[in-house]
């Protein structure tokens, strides 16, 4: 049941990251590609998430998979504060 959780978690993540993108294209909203941008680090997060809990659970991978989340909520905080001023 939780295999089918994290999968579940991976892939809204990864439609949010796609629909917000598509918008990007659209529009040329700069706000939505930093969304994007942030929805791709956590659609990696959550796919190595399932990588480190479920396919190598003997392996420590919690640092390094923290990583693209981090680096996902930096870009949006980066677009939030660099769009604000346009």
């Amino acid at each position: 049941m939780i295999e089918s959780v994290y999968v579940l978690c991976t892939l809204t993540s990864l439609l949010c990251c796609g629909l917000l993108a598509r918008g990007y294209r659209r529009s040329g909203v700069r706000l939505l590609f930093w969304g994007a941008l942030a929805f791709l680090g956590f659609t990696l997060n959550n796919a190595m998430a399932i990588v480190d809990m479920m396919i190598l659970p003997d392996v420590e991978l919690s640092i390094l998979r923290l990583l693209p989340a981090v680096l996902g909520a930096m870009a949006m905080l980066y677009g939030l504060i660099t769009e604000a001023d346009r």
